[in-house]
């Protein structure tokens, strides 16, 4: 029988063979009838993202109302266009029958290795969405400018045209070959002509004598696609494309390339913007209608290629099956008792290799078919007893019981090795999901426990999640922050600088890093640094935030604390170091007013320094400062103690600035941190106010103390005057008296009397001397000047004067000071420096006078080693003035001193 049917079998073979080639022809055309359904839905999304695109431009090159709506009309319909052209993927992926082996995953049965898988058209579309959004965003916030919105619109068309491409390569036949490139060629002409109207449409609106040359490179393009079009198409298209571009709007299209290629077109001749928009848009219109007559000839053409190939099918298909029934008959006919157990047999292995175990094999015969049979029975309860083993895996995976394991005690050789396998794999998945999940707890206890502030946040700039340093740093709590954009409660100066940075992020930058305030419930501010890196692929980004408001405000409180400290160091005045605290305190607390009071022994309030007064509330809170000898607030105003060696030495109070609109008890719970930091920064500036205080005084004490010494000279100089000297005379004249009475000269009494007489006159002028350097009368009564001169002429060297003094009398403090620097130069000057010469130069002018001494002396003069220099120090710097030496040993010595005329009075 078997021999009977071997050409029989023979024939069937080849019949069916040609069967399964046509049928798979048949396949293959449908395919490419349904890829050129989705690349045209692809092309339906290339036109609306081109249109797009042009609106898209518009609203940048000139937004209004018109524009803007006609953007948002565009947006809509590529949305739409989106929509159905994943629709037509998802279908078409969803029918696409089983790839065989060799082919990648989602490539149709009958593709060669390698080629392009068809289900990853929908993805492709669904990365145009999410790009055609980011460029969305990006021109929503005008980020980008007229040329980049192209170039980005450009990019996307690139890659919808590939994607059609792709999809119209199968070409299973010429004739659908030849469509297919007449189709793709007009497409390509007709994205040229759309990129040449979006770049000449931003050329045009350029003023004109700043308009760039433009080098017509899209209409080349166009042209080598067109030429393309031509030598593939049909007569009807070329006809049809010769109609477009002859049309009015073709030959405007023309005119204006024409000028274009001008080295040197005139302006006058250049068309304008609307005119251009209307001229090119139709004349692309015209092209799409060559396009969709083109698209429809392709899908004629595979329509009519597939109801060939399935007609031809069909007719195999029918002769197989012919020749099949007419085996089967004869196979029946031959010997039905032999299929029978074969058939029984064979349904049995088929069943137990499709898993179905409920079938029983009941033929039991002793020949080979038994045998078979046997093995198969045995197989079928193996399998059953290996199936239950599984699912009991599978149960004991689903309800986490990662502990359980096979038994493969009853099972022998690759059933055994298979179990065994099974049990190592649920051994490794427990050690890893055990790894997994305390990597889970230990990140989630990091996040939870971490003092800096961590986020995940939207390419948006919205928080997705936080942590609770959040909650504790900003004092929202969590609800709120992710329920408000983050710029809402940003300072509103650092907005610009946050939001530029949101927008390098959701760009996709590097690492980003900056600073910014945000306001806590109670109004304050909180400085926070941020460190940010997106993840473009998931949409995120991972943030992380450390707060510096302590860093910030330590920093300014030191600059404000060595700003003060400098001034207590170069000895400026305490009412101008005062005010100068008073001004500090103001800015660091954003106050209105601010000022420095200092308590007196009968409880009085004196003023020493103020930044724009103080109110009565100013004063009240410095009462209770007193009371309390603690920070205080009395409705706006703040106040605290200055505590110096241990005792209340004054008040440093501040009203607070208060918004028009702030509520009042958001500005009370505001004023309660100031009172702290108010306390804080006094005392760091308690040394320096103290400092200030000390120098005051000393520099009062000093002035006391020169003035007390200048009127003890003053008065034992009147006593020496008036008294001493003039007794001195008194006895001279009786001594002249009693010499005139004396007959001999030359005798004994005679010469003892002029003896004493010299004496006495020697002592008068010793004391007239000694009186004179106590305090010279001449600079009582005639002035500077003359008491400079008279030094001059009593001094052992040349002394050359240059006085510029006016005529008026300068203040006795300041003539005193110069008298006693010229008289200690002058000195020094003899007697110790050896001076050949010495310059002395006074003027007075702009209400300072400055006295310059100089000599050729041997100089090294230092005050620092006794000398009387260290009085004249102390005298000058008592009015207000500065000493400054200049003695290198062997080049003689510059003495300068610079005192204002107005100066402080010697204190009482």
């Amino acid at each position: 029988m078997l021999l009977a049917l071997l050409p029989v079998a023979g024939l069937l073979a080849f019949t069916a063979f040609s069967a399964l080639a046509q049928w798979d022809e048949a396949r293959t055309l449908e395919r490419f009838h349904s890829a050129i359904d989705v690349s045209f839905a692809a092309t339906e999304v290339s036109d609306a993202v081109a249109r797009e695109r042009i609106d898209a431009v518009r609203a940048r090159l000139r937004p209004d109302t018109a524009t803007l709506a006609e953007r948002s009309a565009s947006r809509r319909a590529t949305d739409r266009a989106l929509d159905d052209a994943v629709e037509q993927a998802d279908s078409r992926r969803r029918a696409a029958p089983g790839s065989p082996p060799g082919s990648p995953p989602g490539s149709p049965p009958g593709s060669p290795p390698g080629s392009r898988p068809e289900d990853g058209t929908a993805e492709e579309l669904d990365a145009v969405s999410r790009r055609l959004s980011a460029v969305r965003v990006s021109a929503g916030l005008g980020a980008l400018s007229a040329r980049a919105i192209a170039q980005r619109y450009q990019d996307i068309e690139d890659s919808l045209l590939d994607t059609a491409a792709d999809l119209e390569t199968g070409r299973p036949t010429r004739a659908a070959g030849r469509a297919a490139d007449a189709h793709l060629a007009i497409l390509e002409a007709v994205e040229a002509a759309e990129r040449e109207r979006v770049e000449l449409a931003v050329l045009l609106d350029t003023p004109t004598g700043h308009r760039p040359a433009a080098a017509g490179r899209w209409s080349a393009l166009e042209e080598a696609h067109l030429r393309e079009f031509r030598q593939i198409a049909s007569d009807r298209l070329r006809a049809g494309l010769y109609q477009a571009q002859f049309a009015r709007s073709g030959r405007a299209v023309r005119a204006v390339r024409a000028l274009l290629a001008d080295p040197e077109p005139p302006t006058a001749r250049w068309p304008s913007y609307g005119g251009w928009l209307a001229d090119s848009t139709a004349r692309i219109d015209a092209l799409r209608a060559v396009q969709a007559r083109a698209a429809r000839d392709l899908a004629d053409t595979a329509a009519a290629d597939l109801a060939d190939a399935r007609t031809r099918a069909a007719r195999d298909l029918t002769v197989s099956l012919a020749v099949l029934t007419a085996v089967a008959l004869l196979a029946l006919a031959l010997g039905r008792s032999i299929t029978r157990p074969l058939q029984e047999v064979t349904a049995g292995a088929r069943a137990l290799s499709a898993g179905d175990l409920s079938f029983a094999i009941r033929y039991a015969g002793h020949d080979e078919l038994g045998d078979v049979a046997d093995t198969f029975r045995e197989l079928r309860l193996m399998t059953e007893r290996l199936a239950a083993e599984i699912r009991s895996m599978n149960s004991a995976v689903d309800d986490n019981r990662l502990e359980h394991r096979v038994d493969v005690t009853g099972f022998d050789g690759t059933w055994a090795q298979l179990l065994g396998g099974m049990n190592a794999t649920m051994a490794s998945f427990a050690a890893a999901q055990g790894r997994r999940r305390k990597a889970e707890r230990e990140l989630e206890d990091i996040f939870h426990l971490s003092l800096d502030l961590l986020c995940i946040l939207g390419v948006d700039g919205t928080f997705r999640r936080v942590n609770p340093a959040f909650e504790r740093t900003l004092g929202h709590p969590r609800d709120t922050l992710l329920a408000r954009h983050p710029l809402d409660l940003v300072h509103a100066e650092d907005r610009e600088t946050t939001r530029a940075a949101m927008e390098r992020l959701a760009g996709g930058s590097e690492p980003v890093e900056f600073e910014n305030r945000f306001l806590r419930p109670d109004g304050t501010e909180c400085w926070l640094q941020w460190s940010a890196r997106p993840v473009p692929e998931e949409g995120l980004v991972y943030a992380v935030a450390r707060d510096v408001t302590e860093r910030r405000r330590a920093a300014r409180e030191q600059s404000a604390l060595r700003r003060v400290a400098t001034r207590v160091a170069r000895g400026e005045p305490p009412e101008r170091v005062f005010g100068a605290v008073a001004r500090e305190v103001e800015e660091l607390l954003g106050a209105e007013v601010a000022a420095v009071l200092r308590h007196e022994s009968d409880g009085a309030l004196t003023v020493l320094g103020t930044a724009h007064g103080t109110g009565r509330e100013g004063e009240a809170a410095a009462r209770e400062v007193i009371r309390t000898r603690a920070p205080a607030r009395v409705g706006r105003s703040v106040g605290a103690p200055i505590v110096v060696d241990g005792r209340l030495w004054g008040v440093v109070v501040a009203d607070a600035r208060q918004e028009p609109d702030a509520e009042p008890e958001a500005f009370a719970a505001s004023a309660v941190p100031a009172a702290s930091r108010l306390a804080d920064f006094t005392e760091l500036i308690a040394a320096a106010i103290a400092n200030a205080d000390s120098r005051a005084q000393l520099s009062a004490s000093r002035a006391r103390v020169v003035a007390a010494g200048d009127d003890s000279r003053r008065r034992i100089e009147r006593d020496l005057h008036d008294g001493v000297q003039q007794r001195l005379v008194a006895l001279q004249l009786d001594l002249r008296l009693a010499e005139s009475l004396v007959t001999d000269a030359s005798s004994e009494l005679g010469r003892q009397l002029a003896h004493v007489g010299k004496g006495l006159e020697d002592a008068s002028h010793d004391l007239l001397q000694v009186a004179r350097g106590i305090h010279p009368a001449i600079l009582s009564k005639g002035g500077l000047g003359p008491a400079l001169r008279s030094l001059a002429r009593r001094c052992a060297v040349p002394v050359e004067l240059d006085l510029r003094l006016p005529a008026r009398r300068l203040p006795e403090r300041v003539e005193v000071a110069a008298y006693y620097v010229v008289s200690e130069c002058l000195t020094n000057a003899v007697k110790h420096a050896h001076a050949r010469v010495v310059t002395v130069d006074a003027h007075a002018r702009d209400g300072v006078m400055e006295l310059t001494v100089r000599d050729d002396g041997g100089g090294g003069a230092e005050p620092g080693r006794g000398s009387g220099l260290i009085g004249l120090v102390d005298r000058v710097e008592a009015i207000g003035g500065r000493l400054d030496l200049h003695s290198p040993p062997g080049e003689g010595t510059v003495l300068r001193i610079r005192a204002p005329l107005d100066g402080p009075p010697p204190h009482g």
